[in-house]
């Protein structure tokens, strides 16, 4: 069976599931133009999650998936999290608001509990995929049960191994390149490894299909890498700016005004790649102190963004996009598959 058949999709083009930025609509319309739609529920409390999918359902008949953060939980070392907190003080009080206390772990993992994973056997989408590793051996035993397609993200070859050991049916290689969290199973270690790169190294060792994500712009990129052994692509920057996408308007603009990226791992504990802001030029020195573990320094992340925001400065946003950002094209869903597939066709 082909990875087309095997999701049930016309064309080789998956949204990448971007939390905070993916919608149903978005979804839907990828969807309904023959790519698979995504749903990135890694920050969404399980009702939420529950009415994103079934409002995608409403919106399409077409196969998507959902995308679920797959990290371990850890303990939060208090005199980290104050030596953090420290450090913005001023920053906080600068945009009239109070630095928090404490941080608190805001995003739950998918392995934490099998709330999520009852989530997804009640609604039945066709595909489920995660990041930051892989689920427990009888959530993935409940998922092929369920006859839905299992998905997890690789950043090198011992993951991806891994991956198709764990019974997991299809390896999403992300490149270096790629826009937002690195799908890294440990933080403290990413073997950096570029996506053209990355599929040819899976495709000599592994046998499960590989979707390429990771600087695809357009479909004479996304040509090549498939032809380098990648069954598919996963795109998620050139998506940002259509109008059915979450992103507010500060992050649209940097997306064609700001196009160079860079990774850092202080707005969220772990490493993501975006747009160059303040985090980047003015947090991340040599001298900064030790990071918390994800998800408890977004927690401050995403504090320190509201307040600075409601004093119209916008250089604490978590502005994801992956190195091929200037490439950009305004064009909304249905309309950039179309001209995906068209690139892609007359490579």
């Amino acid at each position: 069976m082909t990875l087309l058949e095997k999701l049930g999709i016309k064309h080789p083009i998956l949204l990448a599931p971007m939390a905070g930025v993916s919608t149903p609509e978005l979804a839907a319309e990828v969807s309904n133009q023959g790519g698979l739609g995504s749903l990135g529920l890694g920050a969404s409390s399980v009702e939420n999650a529950r009415k994103q999918i079934l409002q995608t359902q409403e919106l399409t008949d077409q196969p998507f998936q959902v995308n679920f953060f797959c990290h371990d939980s850890v303990e939060l070392d208090e005199q980290v999290a104050a030596q953090w907190i420290l450090q913005f003080n001023s920053l906080f009080t600068e945009f009239d608001a109070a630095a928090p206390e404490a941080l608190n772990c805001i995003y739950p993992s998918f392995k934490d509990d099998d709330h999520f994973l009852n989530l997804v056997l009640e609604t039945r989408p066709k595909a489920v995929s995660f990041h930051f590793g892989i689920p427990h051996p009888h959530q993935i035993q409940a998922l092929k049960q369920a006859g839905i397609v299992t998905m997890v993200s690789a950043t090198n070859l011992a993951e991806a191994k891994l991956i198709e050991a764990a019974g997991i049916d299809i390896v999403i290689a992300q490149g270096v390149e790629a826009g937002g969290h690195r799908g890294i199973f440990n933080e403290s270690f990413d073997s950096s490894v570029k996506t053209r790169d990355l599929v040819q190294l899976l495709k000599q060792h592994i046998q499960c299909p590989i979707i390429a994500a990771g600087g695809i712009m357009n479909g004479h990129q996304a040509y090549n890498i498939m032809e380098l052994g990648a069954d598919a692509v996963q795109l998620g920057t050139a998506f940002v700016q259509c109008k059915t996408s979450n992103a507010n308007e500060a992050y649209r603009k940097a997306l064609f005004d700001a196009p160079i990226t860079q990774i850092t791992a202080s707005i969220s504990g772990r490493p993501a790649r975006g747009i160059i802001n303040n985090w980047h030029t003015d947090v991340d020195t040599p001298t900064r102190p030790t990071v918390p573990p994800y998800p408890y320094t977004y927690d401050l992340g995403k504090q320190l963004h509201a307040a600075a925001s409601k004093k119209g400065i916008q250089g604490y946003g978590a502005f994801w996009a992956g190195t091929n950002v200037s490439q950009i094209r305004e064009l909304e869903a249905p309309d950039l598959i179309n001209q995906l597939v068209l690139e892609m066709r007359f490579n």
